[in-house]
C-alpha cells in the first residue's frame, strides 16, 4: 500500500509560479509511473503529466510551462508550474501507478487528497 500527500498549492497571480511536491510512503517499490491529475469545478478530473522509466510527458495545454520530476532519494514527486493562467486553477492530484507510460485515472492504483492550484487573472 502507498501513501501520498500532496503540497505546495496556493494563491497566484497570472504568470506567476508554484511547485507542488508528492510525498510517498509505505511500499512504493512497484510504483514505475508517477503522474499529475487537476480537476476544476464542474469538470472530470484530467491528465496532465507522469514520469515513468525516466521519460516524461504532457498534455499539450501544459507542455512547456509544467516541469515533472522525481526525487528517489527522497521519495517525492514535484511538478513545477510556471506561466500560470486561470484556466490552470483546480485540485492537482498526485497517483502512482503500477503500470507503464499511463495516462488514464483507472491505470492509477493511489492517490494524494488534492491540493488547490488558483490563479487570478
Amino acid at each position: 500500500q502507498v501513501q501520498l500527500v500532496e503540497s505546495g498549492g496556493g494563491l497566484v497571480q497570472a504568470g506567476g509560479s508554484l511547485r507542488l511536491s508528492c510525498a510517498a510512503s509505505g511500499r512504493t517499490a512497484n510504483t514505475i509511473t508517477m503522474g499529475w491529475f487537476r480537476q476544476a469545478p464542474g469538470k472530470e478530473r484530467e491528465f496532465i503529466a507522469y514520469i515513468s522509466l525516466g521519460t516524461t510527458y504532457y498534455v499539450d495545454s501544459v507542455k512547456g510551462r509544467f516541469t515533472i520530476s522525481r526525487d528517489n532519494a527522497k521519495n517525492t514527486l514535484y511538478l513545477q508550474m510556471n506561466s500560470l493562467k486561470p484556466e490552470d486553477t483546480a485540485v492537482y492530484y498526485c497517483a502512482a501507478s503500477s503500470f507503464y507510460y499511463v495516462r488514464s485515472t483507472a491505470s492509477y492504483n493511489y492517490w494524494g487528497q488534492g491540493t488547490q492550484v488558483t490563479v487570478s487573472s
